[in-house]
């Protein structure tokens, strides 16, 4: 009777999703700047007619796109010279704001199309970076190579204030980016190019930060009650599991 050949097992691929989405996020932006480009030569420098792009639009919608561009290489940035990994959910959530803030809000126009899509957005951005914030402190507590272990409150205080940090200086960017290239994204005047005095000129950058720090403290405060009764058994809980964030020996000696 003969013996049936041994069938080995399907492989089962694990797709890196993050990666793709970085890959479709980079080919949608790359595009659009090249759209702008173009566009910018044709685009008038005034125009009465509110659905018109002017020059200015399509400058900071390139300097935008250059921007996510940028950052579309941060994760792996971190990989490598820092053989810190960003977890999938942490990395596609990351890629999705850059996704709905630069290219739906920017090259679509989804800032004047949809109501409340910047608050929306900061909201989102405070509570991943208050989310960040925490997990890289994690690492930190679980590394030989510092000696820190913080309590559950400090923890969530440094998450916190990383997120509100990082909610600064983006407003420092959209100041600078107003200053030499003459653009609105501090909404310091109308669109009819009225200038805006006083808590009018401030109301948009307070906003954002007031929002972002709201959105970081919720995340916190959740984690911080997490992180609190997981203390008490010696160990950080899982979503913020230090070994989500460093590469294996495998993967450190490929980078």
């Amino acid at each position: 009777m003969g013996v049936e050949p041994a069938t080995k097992a399907p492989r089962q691929s694990k797709r890196d999703w993050s990666q793709i989405a970085g890959t479709v996020l980079f080919v949608l932006l790359v595009g659009s700047v090249i759209f702008a480009a173009v566009r910018l030569n044709y685009a008038p420098s005034a125009s009465d007619n509110p659905d018109t792009r002017l020059k200015s639009e399509y400058v900071l919608m390139i300097i935008q796109c250059v921007l996510g561009i940028g950052l579309l290489f941060l994760p792996g940035l971190l990989q490598k010279r820092f053989s810190i990994r960003l977890p999938q959910p942490l990395a596609i959530a990351f890629f999705a704001f850059l996704f709905c803030a630069i290219y739906l809000g920017e090259v679509r126009g989804f800032y004047f199309r949809i109501p409340f899509w910047d608050t929306i957005l900061h909201a989102f951005s405070g509570a991943m970076l208050g989310a960040l914030g925490l997990s890289l402190v994690a690492l930190l507590n679980d590394t030989k190579r510092v000696a820190m272990h913080l309590t559950p409150f400090f923890v969530s205080f440094f998450g916190f204030c990383f997120a509100l940090a990082a909610g600064t200086v983006w407003e420092i960017y959209e100041f600078t980016g107003d200053t030499f290239f003459g653009t609105n994204m501090q909404k310091f005047m109308t669109d009819s190019g009225e200038l805006l005095v006083g808590r009018a000129a401030l109301s948009d950058t307070m906003k954002d930060l007031i929002i972002d720090g709201l959105a970081a403290l919720a995340v916190v405060t959740v984690g911080y009650f997490e992180i609190r009764r997981q203390f008490a058994a010696d160990r950080l809980p899982e979503i913020l599991d230090a070994d989500n964030f460093r590469l294996s020996d495998d993967e450190e000696a490929r980078a």
